[in-house]
């Protein structure tokens, strides 16, 4: 029987390695997915955060900040980080290839986001994501050009780390 890896307070981890898009490797073999630091940031580092590694191709990382910042917040603002996070994931379900997946949980996605849409909370316009997502779920093949989490102020491009 395999035991499952912990961490120090007894909470269950995977260690086993990951691809660059967060697909779990066998273990033994070289982790290629950039590891996400685990922390609390404010609103507005957490989307900096997560939209720099969309910029970069790399959803599932922008997943794990987004998760970390859903687990740490608290209601009103917990389906909408939940709705993000959920967001990365079906870009990530996207960008291997999982149509299903992905229309699947950007689905769940709108669910969440849609309350926030009328007031783009922390600059993120909201109303565009859920667009995305039922684009995703339109589009033959799943080809649809990556959201935006946020943009700068003033500006029409993404927010810069």
């Amino acid at each position: 029987m395999t035991t499952r890896d912990r961490d120090a307070a007894g909470r269950p981890v995977n260690a086993r390695p990951r691809d660059a898009l967060g697909r779990p490797l066998a273990r033994g073999l070289e982790n290629a997915a950039e590891p996400v630091p685990q922390r609390i940031r404010t609103p507005e580092e957490a989307l900096d955060a997560a939209q720099d590694y969309v910029d970069r191709e790399l959803p599932f990382q922008a997943h794990e900040v987004l998760e970390d910042q859903w687990k740490a917040s608290e209601p009103p603002w917990r389906d909408l980080w939940q709705g993000l996070a959920q967001l990365a994931v079906a870009l990530t379900h996207q960008r291997r290839g999982n149509l299903p997946g992905a229309t699947s949980v950007s689905a769940r996605a709108v669910d969440r986001l849609e309350p926030y849409a009328a007031s783009a909370p922390y600059g993120v316009d909201v109303a565009a994501l859920v667009a995305w997502c039922r684009a995703l779920a339109a589009a033959p093949g799943g080809e649809v050009p990556v959201p935006v989490l946020r943009r700068r102020a003033g500006t029409g491009t993404p927010t810069q780390r």
